[in-house]
């Protein structure tokens, strides 16, 4: 036998670029208003999260390098793929791109979750009020989902803020499915409360999350007990004007902030995707 020397063609036969290893496929991607729009990935296989963390997700940029940003994971720590809910930005490094997704696009996805609105971040209570604005509903869609979050408390109370009606889509259609869900529809039954208001459109709730815990307005209409530290829990996740103002109305309620290290009454998410995104 003997041997054929190999040449090879530095221009025709240069070996392909290797698969970024972060890599993930879009599986689906919904637009739910010209600002609003929720996809959902393929999960890593490795990847293990806790509902209610975040993961740093992007598009490769024109210069090379990624453009990452913080979006938390919008599915339970059950499924099989990743959803997300994002704003759109126009100018913005990324969503103005990644608003541009289709099924079979791929996107960045750096595998190491983290974040606050875990319900390792709370002590022990008997009710958990969710409070969010615009997509700071996307940890909760994942945590209203999970069947820990039934299983630790008597009763959860999504309050979800928008300017219109519209922008409350995906959040509702979530919350009246969850009762026909499969896994967790039986705990969800009369257990979750869906309070969702408007600022700028006429709707059957109107005001915002801080006026009407204050005013008392969303305790009268639900029909609820005023908040007590000794059994109410609090997760809070909006752009950061909203997040300080709602911790000054759960602080005097009684409520004191706390953290994976420090479980107390109620946790901030403070890594949102906010503007210019």
């Amino acid at each position: 036998m003997t041997e054929t020397a190999m040449t090879v063609n530095p221009v025709t036969d240069q070996s392909p670029a290797k698969p970024d290893p972060n890599a993930q496929t879009v599986t689906s991607v919904r637009h739910w208003t010209d600002s609003l729009f929720s996809f959902r990935v393929t999960r890593p296989a490795s990847l293990r999260f806790r509902s209610g963390e975040f993961v740093m997700i992007g598009l490769p940029g024109d210069n090379g390098k990624p453009i990452m940003r913080a979006y938390s994971i919008a599915s339970p720590n059950w499924d099989e793929e990743l959803e997300f809910y994002s704003i759109k930005v126009p100018d913005g490094p990324l969503t103005s791109r990644l608003q541009n997704i289709q099924v079979g696009d791929q996107i960045i996805l750096r595998p190491k979750p983290v974040g606050t609105l875990v319900h390792d971040a709370l002590i022990p209570g008997k009710r958990v009020w969710f409070l969010a604005t615009g997509t700071g509903l996307a940890p909760f869609a994942s945590l209203m989902r999970d069947p820990e979050t039934y299983e630790k408390f008597d009763e959860v109370i999504m309050m979800h803020t928008c300017r219109t009606a519209e922008e409350l889509t995906y959040g509702r259609e979530l919350v009246e499915a969850l009762e026909k869900d499969e896994l967790i529809g039986e705990m969800v039954a009369g257990k979750l409360r869906y309070y969702p208001t408007t600022t700028r459109e006429d709707s059957p709730f109107m005001g915002r999350i801080t006026d009407n815990l204050t005013s008392g307005k969303v305790f009268t209409d639900l029909g609820l007990e005023p908040m007590d530290p000794a059994t109410d829990r609090a997760m809070v996740c909006g752009s950061l004007a909203f997040n300080q103002d709602v911790m000054k109305v759960l602080e005097g309620f009684g409520l004191n902030e706390g953290a994976n290290s420090e479980p107390r009454e109620y946790v901030v998410e403070k890594a949102f995707v906010g503007e210019g995104v």
